[in-house]
């Protein structure tokens, strides 16, 4: 409880001293601010928060002469994307009020040195920080944790939590293809309760659970490992954080699964009966589905208003959250939900932006 109160006061000083910090950056707050998409409901102008927003940051100096510098992606050595203006410009058009930002999910196991992790992760979550105190009313930073090192995943999380004002940690689906529901990760977990933070798990291509090769692009060149692949693995993760007994030995738990949460809310019946039967063995106290609209959220990356239906049925619109992937680009829209008859106007506030707003404990407009 100490802790909350002072995450609390910590978040209320971030965000009233963050505009005169991260002033350094290239861009800055220097341009023209853009054209501003406001979203209403009922004529009645609402916040609209993206969880599901990736940031790239380059760090050539801390892994230089590291294997890392071999064998990393391009982004690693320096940042292709856009500079910090013109990300918020972005945000204008798509109507996105604030962004839930996290690292590009190459790092969460790439650090095989304790030490080099240790660095990475602090340069990540001070970067964060950073961007968040130019925007302070647009950015919020959710923590990279080095869980390869689980004791150090809940050092570097209270560091950032308590110094660096981050809502909320970012994770994968696995460690070297280990799930992360072992005990060996229980010192992670019981820190993530103990803050109170949301998680966001980001899968990278099912590489835990798929055979080398199997996922392999298509002859067109489709890459089955995001289309296929990456559902998969939050599937897999979220499943095992129920049958594995996670969600109980940790009831504060609250975990965001990527891209509509994988498969698991399509196909929920067959795990709500899979511990009926006979000579099977289940270590969870409840139905798969009390998890789901209890301890289990979902994005909204889930492109009809059909699949919106399904989730909103199996999980409740609490659990539901706006998401856009962006700065890659799909055909993902707050018009989904504005557009979507089966909700009341109460809803889609909820999905866009009202459940975030609670969760990530944005500060109300002033």
């Amino acid at each position: 409880m100490t802790n909350r109160r002072q995450f609390l006061r910590r978040v209320a000083g971030t965000m009233a001293g963050g505009c005169a910090m991260g002033l350094d950056l290239v861009d800055g707050a220097t341009q023209a601010p853009s054209a501003r998409r406001q979203v209403t409901i009922g004529n009645r102008r609402i916040r609209v928060v993206d969880m599901h927003a990736h940031w790239e940051m380059a760090l050539p100096e801390i892994v230089k002469g590291t294997a890392i510098e071999k064998t990393a992606p391009p982004f690693v050595m320096r940042s292709p994307g856009p500079g910090l203006a013109e990300r918020i410009a972005v945000m204008d058009k798509m109507g996105v009020d604030i962004a839930a930002i996290s690292i590009n999910y190459y790092w969460w196991n790439a650090a095989t040195d304790r030490g080099l992790a240790r660095a990475i992760c602090t340069a990540h979550n001070e970067g964060l920080a950073k961007w968040s105190r130019a925007y302070p009313d647009r950015l919020v930073g959710l923590a990279s944790v080095p869980l390869q090192f689980p004791d150090l995943a809940a050092e570097l999380l209270q560091d950032a939590t308590m110094r660096l004002g981050a809502r909320g940690v970012t994770i994968g689906g696995h460690v070297a293809g280990e799930p992360v529901t072992l005990p060996k990760y229980d010192p992670f977990w019981a820190k993530v309760e103990e803050l109170g933070l949301l998680v966001f798990m980001h899968p990278d291509g099912a590489e835990n659970v798929a055979k080398p090769g199997s996922l392999e692009a298509t002859a067109g060149g489709l890459g089955m490992g995001n289309i296929i692949g990456n559902p998969l693995e939050t599937t897999v993760f979220l499943s095992r954080l129920i049958f594995d007994g996670t969600f109980d030995r940790f009831p504060g738990l609250r975990v965001c699964g990527a891209h509509g949460g994988g498969y698991l809310p399509s196909y929920l019946g067959r795990s709500e009966v899979a511990c009926g039967r006979p000579n099977t063995k289940c270590l969870q106290k409840r139905r798969p589905s009390e998890y789901l609209r209890q301890q289990v959220l979902a994005d909204t990356m889930v492109f009809s208003e059909e699949g919106l239906r399904h989730l909103v049925a199996e999980m409740g619109t609490s659990q539901i959250v706006y998401g856009t992937d962006v700065p890659y680009i799909w055909p993902v829209t707050v018009d989904l939900v504005l557009n979507a008859s089966f909700l009341s106007d109460a809803d889609k506030e909820a999905i866009l932006g009202g459940n975030l707003i609670r969760l990530l404990r944005i500060p109300a407009q002033t």
